[in-house]
């Protein structure tokens, strides 16, 4: 099956996923900057899943094997009954899950539900959208520069030469401006020759612009803007493999110049620190749990 991105695509995003079942431990930072093992009122995020395997309930705050059943562990839950669920949970071959958000208390290792709240009771989370916009302005001329070289297989092979590039950061496409939606285009009978003149690249690379820009050109007749990066995709590669050495680390990504760190919770603590030894917004830290109002 094809798919293709809704509004933008993104090149290369890279996605690193921590262990399911063992992620036990308290705020995700130095132990020797942990503080005094006091229990904090927290809550979910947003609406995760509680999973029953025989063991007893865990909070599922990383990934979710979608097996049936599902497959996935996190902090014990402590208290838990699942009889104060009855209609909001299913059961498969002994396993019980449900999607709830929960508020409750947090000692490091365990979580003590004080409020559960059935999904279906909640509203959608509002994410904010990321702008894939090119960071630079539109040439008098227009985007396009040769006509004749802004297919999607034009698209595809530019995306391939640009992670060759050297000093290859990130790259991006701006799809706001194409006649088809992506709906349109993954249904077409012949989409290596479809017209996607309206998407602009952006590619970022640490050294030699003017170079890559040169050499991606040959390849691509459609919007192209080729910027300079701080830092490699190799080097945020290195940092996030360090980063996945943590503990309570649910999983890693990065793109746009950014690694994404998720853990169980961070106190602020973890954040500082990695400004301090990275630069600011090299990167974020999101907890799964949150401070309570």
């Amino acid at each position: 099956m094809r798919t293709l991105g809704i509004g933008t695509v993104l090149l290369v995003p890279t996605l690193l996923l921590g262990g399911c079942g063992d992620q036990q431990g308290g705020t995700a930072t130095d132990p020797a900057s942990a503080g005094d093992g006091a229990e904090q009122l927290l809550m979910t995020r947003y609406a995760v899943t509680v999973l029953d395997d025989g063991d007893g309930a865990e909070l599922c705050l990383g990934g979710v094997a979608t097996s049936l059943p599902p497959q996935c562990g996190g902090p014990r839950l402590v208290g838990w009954d699942w009889a104060e669920h009855q209609g909001d949970f299913e059961t498969v071959r002994g396993v019980r899950w449900g999607s709830f958000g929960v508020v409750g208390r947090w000692d490091g290792e365990s979580f003590t539900p004080t409020t559960v709240t059935s999904a279906a009771d909640l509203s959608e989370p509002d994410w904010e959208p990321t702008d894939f916009s090119p960071p630079c302005p539109e040439p008098e001329a227009g985007w396009v520069v040769d006509p004749s070289r802004t297919t999607y297989a034009d698209y595809e092979r530019l995306g391939g030469a640009a992670r060759r590039l050297p000093g290859y950061a990130d790259a991006w496409i701006d799809t706001s401006g194409g006649e088809q939606s992506a709906e349109e285009l993954d249904q077409s009978e012949d989409l290596a020759s479809e017209d996607v003149s309206g998407w602009v690249w952006t590619v970022r690379v640490t050294e030699d612009v003017a170079g890559a820009e040169a050499a991606l050109r040959e390849l691509w007749g459609g919007g192209l803007c080729v910027v300079e990066a701080e830092r490699s995709d190799a080097e945020l590669g290195e940092i996030q493999e360090r980063l996945m050495e943590l503990d309570d680390v649910l999983g890693s990504g990065r793109s746009m110049g950014v690694v994404q760190l998720d853990v169980i919770h961070d106190d602020g603590s973890l954040q500082t620190r990695l400004d301090d030894e990275y630069g600011a917004g090299v990167v974020e830290v999101t907890s799964a749990l949150v401070p309570a109002p």
